[in-house]
């Protein structure tokens, strides 16, 4: 894979499983990207390739007495304590607290990269699904070497842990196999890394 189909391989997947973890599966960006993944036909085009796509697959499609929705409530929204929350603070922070020293740290670097960052709400940057959407956006506009900082610095070294226990602990078909295909795909990209992962302590 050379230089173009890895940026472009990385900016796909990486807004593709971004948009999965951060919007609602019925909202207007999520939806059609569920359909794509339900109907079987996603990975001959997904850009790593994958031993277990037909496991993935009939997971994606299966049926489950919860729905998509109240999984996805669930899972990153609440009441309850999430199962495996997606925010990095919570796993590098000594008090498993939102907006930690590590969510301060990416704030830094991001000022220092002129990267902003805009909500609605009072929301922590560090959200998995936003950090992927983050690393598509910058390969998307020419910044390749700020994408390999923000993986190796501020993704990588805790989303493994988060995505393991979010397969162990989703208890829906859907997000078990999106949370593999996450694992598999962020994977891939480590294994394409110029830099070296940060070593990270994780306290959750």
């Amino acid at each position: 894979m050379n230089d173009v189909q890895h940026n472009d391989a990385l900016a796909f997947s990486a807004r593709v499983l971004g948009a999965l973890f951060y919007f609602a599966p019925d909202s207007a960006l999520a939806e059609p990207l569920v359909a794509a993944l339900r109907d079987g036909e996603w990975a001959g085009q997904w850009p790593y390739p994958l031993e277990n796509a037909d496991a993935l697959s009939t997971a994606f499609a299966a049926h489950s007495d919860e729905s998509l929705a109240e999984a996805w409530q669930r899972l990153f929204i609440g009441p309850s304590a999430l199962p495996s929350p997606p925010w990095g603070s919570v796993w590098l922070d000594r008090e498993n607290v939102l907006f930690g020293d590590s969510t301060l740290a990416l704030r830094q670097w991001m000022r220092e990269n002129a990267i902003a960052f805009d909500v609605e709400q009072n929301e922590p940057e560090d959200h998995f699904g936003t950090l992927l959407m983050l690393a598509a956006w910058l390969v998307e506009n020419d910044r390749p070497e700020a994408c390999e900082q923000l993986l190796a610095w501020h993704l990588l070294p805790w989303a493994p842990r988060f995505l393991k226990e979010f397969v162990e602990k989703a208890n829906h078909p859907f997000f078990t196999a999106l949370g593999q295909l996450a694992q598999h795909t962020l994977t891939q990209w480590q294994s394409q890394l110029l830099i070296p992962v940060a070593d990270k302590k994780l306290y959750r």
